[in-house]
């Protein structure tokens, strides 16, 4: 029922109803800034590649197949566009660190509640230093909670492409968060 109506909704905005797009932004407005944010850690600039990210589907809608759904091509937009800023200026990434609880308990033994800020912090320097595509494989499948075949149609790669990806950059957090670990003991 959602994907009908959001089809006859991207419809009306290829016919030039105003009213249609405003929904379209209305429903995945928030999702497109999360996505931003979780990449760029600046409330500015994830609101600003939503808002960008919504300027291009306006001006590219009528080239919209719906091949893989409105929202799977939002969110490769707005995952272009962060990666983008990244590129531009090296934002630290922000990690939910109630998200990434699972991540912690296989990497790390329990922490008090100041060494678990601490790691907070360190888990976020450890997926900075992964190269882009790793980062961003981790951030739409783990942080987002995005399927592997979603993150695949995002990023234009291959499902082997990023299981491999996400193998590899959750390997190396985890090398290098149990060597912190190490240190702390």
């Amino acid at each position: 029922m959602v994907a009908a109506d959001e089809q006859q909704l991207i419809l009306q905005v290829k016919d030039g109803n105003h009213g249609a797009f405003r929904v379209l932004v209305e429903r995945h407005m928030k999702q497109a800034y999360n996505v931003a944010y979780n990449f760029v850690n600046d409330h500015d600039e994830a609101e600003d590649i939503a808002q960008e990210s919504f300027i291009r589907i306006y001006h590219a809608i009528g080239s919209f197949r719906n091949e893989a759904g409105f929202g799977t091509w939002l969110y490769r937009i707005v995952t272009n566009l962060s990666l983008n800023r990244l590129r531009q200026k090296k934002y630290i990434t922000r990690i939910d660190p109630i998200e990434m609880d699972a991540f912690m308990s296989n990497a790390l033994t329990p922490i008090d509640e100041h060494h678990r800020r601490d790691m907070h912090a360190l888990i976020e320097h450890a997926l900075h230093e992964l190269p882009t595509l790793q980062r961003a494989v981790v951030i739409l499948r783990h942080l987002n909670g995005l399927s592997t075949k979603q993150v695949s149609t995002i990023l234009r790669c291959s499902e082997g492409t990023i299981k491999t990806h996400l193998h590899r950059g959750i390997k190396k957090m985890k090398v290098k968060l149990n060597m912190v670990k190490h240190e702390l003991v």
